[in-house]
């Protein structure tokens, strides 16, 4: 099994498959996790057609635990977030048609909490916002809709009781993508949202709309990345026009838009991952990855070891194989391990 030079992934490289339990019912991004937990393993969580929420060990090449049935209908979502207080790995799991969000503590298998939609039929992401006064669970539902172009839908937040303690209504098309920033020079807390047409940034603090990152013609948003660039802050997207667009976070500028293939579904650009602020690798229709360069504008190379397209790719490094990517194709098309050679 070759490996990718992190400095310049241009060589030859394939992939270790991890398992082929997993299955994707929908093209959202964050199908999987991986972590470190607080016992020392290095985790893949992922759910299967049984709907159960599966723990598995990466180093050691097998399952820990599954929570079996953990919802009624398909898990669409996952996020991860490490309860430095109690010390205990959290896992939000969002579920389709049944549209209900749960708190795990995967470490104890034990649901904390069940939050349920209110607007039946609807659909809903989540993710968790904090910082290092507060942490709370974000939930965007739909509760109307309309022969429009655009609905009205609600951002909740919640905390972790269940309580709302704070609510923002918006209208807009289907939201593909939902996660939160923390600013820590301005310290302010944003949430991002990837839709039908446009992405959204909202200040948490304010409760209100802070940019729309629009471009005409633009299509879908699966995937999107935040990060610090040389003082300035950038929102990296992808897009089902086959473009990867890079936007100046704070002013809503346009920087720089690749083009990746425009060409009917082979251009729909899924799951994105940043590898060192220089490279992005980009899951896209019929099982390829793209390795772009972003200084340069240009994709690199292509990989293919996925049957489908390949939905979400994440990173993490791990001791026994150094840094590496993790990639999940549509369907019951398996998870699979690309190393990446540091040295």
């Amino acid at each position: 099994m070759k490996k990718i030079n992190s400095k310049n992934p241009e060589c030859n490289i394939h992939s270790k498959n991890l398992t082929n339990e997993s299955y994707v019912y929908m093209g959202l991004d964050n199908t999987f996790l991986t972590f470190k937990s607080v016992n020392d393993i290095y985790c893949l969580i992922f759910t299967n057609e049984e709907k159960s929420i599966i723990c598995f060990d990466i180093t050691n090449d097998k399952k820990v635990n599954e929570i079996k049935n953990a919802h009624e209908f398909y898990i669409i979502n996952f996020r991860h977030q490490f309860d430095k207080k109690e010390k205990r790995d959290l896992i939000l799991s969002i579920s389709c048609y049944d549209n209900n969000i749960k708190l795990w503590n995967i470490n104890s298998l034990e649901c904390l909490l069940n939050i349920k939609n209110e607007n039946e039929g609807g659909e809903s992401l989540s993710c968790f916002l904090n910082n290092n006064e507060y942490n709370y669970i974000i939930s965007i539902n739909y509760i109307s809709t309309s022969n429009n172009s655009s609905s009205l839908y609600k951002i909740n937040t919640i905390d972790f009781n269940g309580k709302i303690i704070q609510e923002m209504t918006d209208y807009n098309n289907r939201t593909f993508f939902i996660d939160s920033f923390y600013d820590k020079e301005l310290k302010i807390n944003y949430i991002i949202t990837g839709n039908e047409g446009y992405s959204k940034s909202y200040n948490f603090q304010e409760n209100k709309m802070y940019h729309q990152y629009f471009e005409k013609d633009n299509r879908g948003h699966h995937s999107i990345i935040i990060y610090n660039d040389i003082e300035i802050i950038k929102l990296i997207e992808s897009s089902f026009d086959g473009n990867i667009r890079i936007w100046n976070f704070h002013s809503g500028i346009l920087l720089n838009k690749i083009t990746t293939n425009n060409i009917s579904n082979a251009g729909w650009l899924y799951g994105i991952c940043l590898w060192n602020n220089d490279y992005l690798f980009v899951g896209c229709y019929k099982g390829i990855i793209k390795v772009i360069d972003l200084k340069k504008g240009a994709i690199l190379k292509e990989l293919k070891e996925h049957k489908e397209q390949v939905i979400c790719i994440k990173n993490i490094k791990i001791p026994k194989f150094g840094d590496c990517l993790i990639s999940q194709g549509y369907g019951s098309n398996g998870i699979k391990l690309w190393p990446i050679d540091i040295s």
